[in-house]
């Protein structure tokens, strides 16, 4: 480093959300990655499922899957992050506990997932705190995670998406005239949701009630969408060196191949062995084009910022549909964001330090 201070990084991550688990496993690789970066210093903060902010010990190790238990975050030294623009550092909650190290935190690496983390309500902390921080802004994080106004601003772009319908908490159920042009099967899933929690399919209305009911346990508002048939692709989108035009990975298609379910569930995703992926997948040049491009577009349509997985549906007759938007997808060791990156020749630790070189050019406030 010839004597250049290294770049302190806090990689926030667990939280309040039902992704508290995901989230600690995105983390443990963050944390292994920046650390082996010697321009690097990191600040590891975990949140507690009552909301702690923690000082750990960043040890990966200990954010890995037991068998099939997800890590939790539970013990470190409780610090908490000041709205005060000219502190910018976290705090300890006992002074006599001493956490002088965190002062003058340079840039948040927020690895949370759901709720609290990846709806816009840590990036307006960090706005009002003046502290770098990688990924979306206040806007572009609660839209992409309420689904239903994502949808709205992606078609205001020229992007479809499938039927669906939007249950309000005061709506108790889907009307007729919905069942009737959804049709059937269907998937209920929370509106602000993510990792397949709570998502139900439905292949017979009197399992309605139930799906609505399992989706409300995250979210009051209900998505309910009409199932698609075709065949899953996911793209990787990375905000332009210098701030430019935002740039698309090769694509991933998504092959369940032993689901007890039948669908990329939450199971699915991150504790069986039943998933398999293609990168690039078995399609036309130009259909790997055509995914790119729309990627792009969708990022741009959200006012994105740093980083955001764009998921897709390719149907039978050749149409792109797009699924949804996540502005901090999933950095496990099985992930497919840096795993498209690594394809497209953007290995994993450059894939972090760029997001990071990113956070510190673009910084706070209006822009």
């Amino acid at each position: 480093m010839n004597g250049q201070r290294k770049i302190r990084v806090a990689v926030v991550f667990g939280g309040r959300s039902t992704e508290h688990g995901v989230s600690a496993l995105s983390a443990a690789s963050v944390l292994e990655h920046l650390a082996s970066n010697p321009a690097f210093e990191v600040v590891p903060i975990g949140i507690n499922r009552r909301g702690q902010w923690l000082l750990t010990s960043g040890d990966p190790e200990q954010l890995r899957l037991t068998g099939r238990e997800m890590p939790e975050v539970s013990t470190g030294t409780e610090v908490v992050l000041p709205a005060d623009a000219t502190t910018r550092a976290f705090l300890a909650v006992r002074p006599d506990e001493g956490v002088a190290a965190l002062s003058g935190v340079d840039v948040v690496f927020p690895v949370l997932h759901g709720a609290y983390g990846e709806d816009g309500t840590i990036q307006g902390l960090l706005e009002m705190a003046d502290i770098p921080y990688v990924g979306a802004g206040v806007l572009a994080s609660a839209v992409a995670m309420d689904k239903e106004y994502a949808k709205k601003l992606l078609a205001a772009e020229g992007l479809r998406s499938g039927p669906y319908a939007v249950l309000r908490p005061h709506d108790k159920t889907l009307s007729e005239a919905d069942r009737d042009r959804l049709g059937l099967p269907v998937f209920v899933k929370p509106a602000r949701g993510g990792s397949s929690i709570g998502i139900s399919r439905v292949s017979d209305w009197a399992e309605l009630e139930t799906a609505i009911a399992t989706a409300r346990q995250v979210d009051p508002k209900v998505l309910i969408e009409a199932a698609v048939v075709g065949r899953e692709m996911e793209c990787a989108v990375l905000e332009g060196e210098d701030g430019g035009r935002p740039e698309a990975s090769l694509p991933s298609e998504i092959r369940v191949i032993g689901s007890r379910q039948g669908w990329y569930d939450y199971e699915t995703k991150y504790l069986d062995d039943a998933t398999e992926f293609d990168i690039p997948p078995d399609v036309p040049a130009e259909v790997i084009d055509r995914i790119q491009d729309m990627a792009c577009r969708a990022f741009a349509a959200l006012d994105g910022a740093g980083l955001a997985r764009v998921d897709f549906f390719y149907t039978d007759d050749g149409e792109l549909l797009v699924n949804e938007v996540n502005t901090m997808p999933g950095f496990t060791s099985i992930s497919q964001y840096p795993a498209m990156w690594a394809a497209t020749g953007l290995p994993y630790p450059e894939l972090l330090a760029r997001l990071v070189r990113a956070a510190l050019r673009r910084g706070t406030g209006l822009r």
